[in-house]
Protein backbone atom coordinates (compact mmCIF):
# COMPACT_ATOMS: atom_id res chain seq x y z
CA UNK A 1 0.00 0.00 0.00
CA UNK A 2 1.45 3.82 -1.11
CA UNK A 3 0.29 6.04 1.26
CA UNK A 4 0.28 9.71 0.35
CA UNK A 5 3.19 12.46 1.04
CA UNK A 6 2.04 15.60 3.24
CA UNK A 7 1.65 19.10 2.01
CA UNK A 8 -0.16 21.90 3.41
CA UNK A 9 -0.78 24.40 1.11
CA UNK A 10 -1.31 28.23 1.94
CA UNK A 11 -4.61 29.95 0.89
CA UNK A 12 -4.23 31.86 -2.50
CA UNK A 13 -5.38 35.17 -1.12
CA UNK A 14 -3.10 35.27 1.59
CA UNK A 15 -0.22 34.20 -1.14
CA UNK A 16 -1.32 37.18 -3.34
CA UNK A 17 -1.55 39.80 -0.18
CA UNK A 18 2.06 39.19 1.61
CA UNK A 19 3.47 38.92 -1.73
CA UNK A 20 6.51 41.40 -1.29
CA UNK A 21 5.52 42.31 1.97
CA UNK A 22 8.69 44.46 3.33
CA UNK A 23 6.08 46.21 5.91
CA UNK A 24 8.09 47.11 9.71
CA UNK A 25 5.31 46.20 12.04
CA UNK A 26 6.86 47.16 15.09
CA UNK A 27 4.55 46.89 17.87
CA UNK A 28 2.96 44.02 19.10
CA UNK A 29 -0.50 45.97 17.72
CA UNK A 30 0.79 46.65 14.64
CA UNK A 31 1.60 42.71 14.39
CA UNK A 32 -1.72 41.67 16.04
CA UNK A 33 -3.73 43.49 13.59
CA UNK A 34 -2.06 41.57 10.80
CA UNK A 35 -2.70 38.56 12.00
CA UNK A 36 -6.38 39.64 12.86
CA UNK A 37 -6.51 40.55 9.42
CA UNK A 38 -5.43 37.15 8.07
CA UNK A 39 -8.19 35.37 10.50
CA UNK A 40 -10.55 37.68 9.19
CA UNK A 41 -9.91 37.10 5.80
CA UNK A 42 -9.63 33.51 6.38
CA UNK A 43 -13.37 33.32 7.50
CA UNK A 44 -14.66 35.25 4.74
CA UNK A 45 -12.79 33.66 1.87
CA UNK A 46 -13.94 30.53 3.45
CA UNK A 47 -10.42 28.73 3.06
CA UNK A 48 -10.34 28.00 6.66
CA UNK A 49 -11.03 28.28 10.47
CA UNK A 50 -11.53 31.97 12.49
CA UNK A 51 -7.59 31.76 13.10
CA UNK A 52 -4.40 33.67 12.25
CA UNK A 53 -0.43 33.40 13.61
CA UNK A 54 2.51 34.89 12.21
CA UNK A 55 6.15 34.79 12.92
CA UNK A 56 8.02 38.21 12.98
CA UNK A 57 11.46 38.68 13.19
CA UNK A 58 12.10 40.73 16.68
CA UNK A 59 14.89 42.90 15.48
CA UNK A 60 14.37 43.64 11.73
CA UNK A 61 10.17 43.66 12.87
CA UNK A 62 9.64 42.15 9.62
CA UNK A 63 7.07 39.35 8.62
CA UNK A 64 8.72 35.84 8.34
CA UNK A 65 5.67 33.62 7.79
CA UNK A 66 2.04 34.01 7.82
CA UNK A 67 -0.52 30.81 8.95
CA UNK A 68 -3.86 30.49 8.89
CA UNK A 69 -6.13 27.61 10.17
CA UNK A 70 -6.45 25.23 7.23
CA UNK A 71 -7.62 22.03 9.48
CA UNK A 72 -10.76 21.51 7.61
CA UNK A 73 -9.44 22.47 3.85
CA UNK A 74 -6.25 19.87 4.50
CA UNK A 75 -8.11 17.58 6.34
CA UNK A 76 -5.34 17.91 8.85
CA UNK A 77 -6.04 18.18 12.84
CA UNK A 78 -2.52 19.70 13.00
CA UNK A 79 -3.39 22.76 10.64
CA UNK A 80 -3.83 25.15 12.77
CA UNK A 81 -2.74 28.94 12.30
CA UNK A 82 0.13 28.52 15.05
CA UNK A 83 1.24 25.17 13.57
CA UNK A 84 0.68 26.61 9.68
CA UNK A 85 2.77 29.61 10.46
CA UNK A 86 5.89 27.62 12.40
CA UNK A 87 6.10 25.00 9.73
CA UNK A 88 6.28 27.86 7.19
CA UNK A 89 8.97 30.29 8.89
CA UNK A 90 11.23 27.37 9.74
CA UNK A 91 11.23 26.51 5.77
CA UNK A 92 11.74 29.87 5.65
CA UNK A 93 14.76 30.07 7.78
CA UNK A 94 16.22 27.13 6.83
CA UNK A 95 16.24 25.06 10.27
CA UNK A 96 13.82 23.55 12.61
CA UNK A 97 14.86 26.00 15.40
CA UNK A 98 13.78 29.55 15.18
CA UNK A 99 15.89 30.64 18.01
CA UNK A 100 19.44 28.32 16.81
CA UNK A 101 22.56 29.89 16.53
CA UNK A 102 22.82 32.82 14.34
CA UNK A 103 19.47 33.46 13.92
CA UNK A 104 17.64 36.66 15.54
CA UNK A 105 15.14 36.07 17.90
CA UNK A 106 11.44 35.61 16.47
CA UNK A 107 8.32 35.59 18.03
CA UNK A 108 5.09 34.04 17.58
CA UNK A 109 1.34 35.99 17.33
CA UNK A 110 -1.24 34.42 17.41
CA UNK A 111 -5.38 35.62 17.07
CA UNK A 112 -6.23 33.68 20.00
CA UNK A 113 -4.50 31.47 23.02
CA UNK A 114 -2.89 28.39 21.82
CA UNK A 115 -4.74 25.27 21.92
CA UNK A 116 -3.13 22.77 24.13
CA UNK A 117 -1.64 21.29 20.65
CA UNK A 118 -0.13 24.55 19.65
CA UNK A 119 1.33 25.40 23.25
CA UNK A 120 3.52 22.38 23.15
CA UNK A 121 4.52 23.74 19.54
CA UNK A 122 5.45 27.09 20.74
CA UNK A 123 8.93 25.78 22.70
CA UNK A 124 10.03 23.11 20.49
CA UNK A 125 10.04 26.19 17.76
CA UNK A 126 12.94 28.17 19.16
CA UNK A 127 10.35 31.17 19.13
CA UNK A 128 11.39 33.85 22.01
CA UNK A 129 7.93 35.62 22.40
CA UNK A 130 4.44 34.68 22.18
CA UNK A 131 1.60 37.34 21.45
CA UNK A 132 -1.97 36.51 21.96
CA UNK A 133 -5.27 38.09 20.82
CA UNK A 134 -8.58 36.72 22.30
CA UNK A 135 -8.77 34.20 25.24
CA UNK A 136 -8.92 30.39 25.46
CA UNK A 137 -12.37 30.92 26.89
CA UNK A 138 -13.41 33.16 23.83
CA UNK A 139 -12.65 30.38 22.13
CA UNK A 140 -14.41 27.74 23.44
CA UNK A 141 -17.87 29.69 23.85
CA UNK A 142 -17.95 29.55 20.32
CA UNK A 143 -17.99 25.82 20.97
CA UNK A 144 -13.78 25.33 19.83
CA UNK A 145 -12.02 22.86 22.17
CA UNK A 146 -8.89 24.21 23.51
CA UNK A 147 -7.80 20.80 24.58
CA UNK A 148 -6.38 19.67 28.41
CA UNK A 149 -4.04 23.13 29.00
CA UNK A 150 -1.76 23.56 32.09
CA UNK A 151 -3.80 26.49 34.74
CA UNK A 152 -0.27 28.03 35.06
CA UNK A 153 0.68 27.37 30.95
CA UNK A 154 1.93 30.95 30.47
CA UNK A 155 4.44 30.49 33.48
CA UNK A 156 5.71 27.07 32.20
CA UNK A 157 6.63 29.06 28.65
CA UNK A 158 7.93 31.55 30.59
CA UNK A 159 10.05 29.07 32.79
CA UNK A 160 11.67 28.52 29.30
CA UNK A 161 12.28 32.13 28.64
CA UNK A 162 9.33 32.57 26.75
CA UNK A 163 8.30 35.61 27.35
CA UNK A 164 4.18 36.03 26.89
CA UNK A 165 1.82 38.42 26.23
CA UNK A 166 -2.22 38.22 26.04
CA UNK A 167 -4.79 39.92 25.08
CA UNK A 168 -3.43 41.99 22.67
CA UNK A 169 -6.77 43.31 20.32
CA UNK A 170 -8.85 40.64 22.43
CA UNK A 171 -11.88 42.01 21.12
CA UNK A 172 -11.30 42.02 17.78
CA UNK A 173 -9.93 39.11 17.48
CA UNK A 174 -13.16 37.84 19.75
CA UNK A 175 -15.12 39.05 17.02
CA UNK A 176 -13.54 37.16 14.35
CA UNK A 177 -14.45 34.08 16.37
CA UNK A 178 -17.94 35.25 16.23
CA UNK A 179 -17.98 36.01 12.67
CA UNK A 180 -17.10 32.54 11.69
CA UNK A 181 -19.89 31.08 14.13
CA UNK A 182 -22.79 33.56 12.42
CA UNK A 183 -21.25 32.55 8.89
CA UNK A 184 -22.10 28.80 9.62
CA UNK A 185 -18.54 27.39 10.02
CA UNK A 186 -17.64 24.63 10.89
CA UNK A 187 -16.68 23.85 14.45
CA UNK A 188 -14.65 21.00 14.33
CA UNK A 189 -13.36 18.32 17.44
CA UNK A 190 -15.66 19.81 19.93
CA UNK A 191 -16.73 16.43 21.38
CA UNK A 192 -15.99 15.72 24.95
CA UNK A 193 -16.71 12.58 25.23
Amino acid sequence: MAFPGISLELPKWLQEQLAGDSSVYRTDEDKMELVVALSRRNVEEKTGGPFGAAVFDMDSHRLVAPGVNVVVEARCSAAHAEVVALSVAQKVVGSHDLGGPGESPKVLVSSTEPCAMCLGSVPWSGVRRLVCGATGDDAERIGMDEGAKPQNWVSTLEDRAIDVRLAVSRSEAAKVLEQYVASGGTIYNGRRE
